[in-house]
């Protein structure tokens, strides 16, 4: 097995950057570096290789850079930004929709509960990648 190889922006020579006093990336670009990687559901460390070998799963280490990314703790933290982001977009859809048409209750059931349903099972693995990046960019581990 290959030592796992650090690839983050603030490692590497920044050429194009001819202003000497910047210096590296700031830890708010790896940030967004990392958002953009998890949500891509990819390594963070290196952005090419799939973080995920399932729905949810993440895997030991990434297949491209062997980057250890079955360290990082990303259980919790999911499924409450999934369910936040989720009531604000149900929650409006239902006020709106029974201040102007006034459905019943059996419509609202059965429009409501699978689209809920179905927007937290699509949103949950990209905002567990972005997490992933998170813990990434501020070197959170175990």
């Amino acid at each position: 097995m290959t030592e796992p190889k650090d690839i983050s922006p603030e490692s590497r020579e920044h050429t194009h950057n001819n202003n000497a006093d910047n210096g590296p990336q700031s830890s708010s670009s790896r940030l967004f570096l990392g958002l953009r990687r998890g949500f891509r559901r990819k390594c963070p460390n290196c952005g090419n290789g799939f973080a995920f070998g399932g729905y949810l799963k993440l895997r030991s280490e990434c297949n491209s850079c062997h980057h250890p990314i079955g360290e990082y703790r990303c259980d919790d933290a999911p499924p409450y930004f999934t369910i936040f982001l989720v009531g604000h977009i149900v929650v409006p859809g239902v006020l709106m929709m029974e201040q102007s048409i006034k459905p019943s209750f059996g419509l609202q059931l059965s429009i409501w509960l699978p689209a809920t349903v179905l927007l937290c099972l699509g949103f949950l693995p990209f905002i567990k990648g972005a997490v992933l990046g998170t813990q990434w960019a501020m070197r959170i581990k175990g």
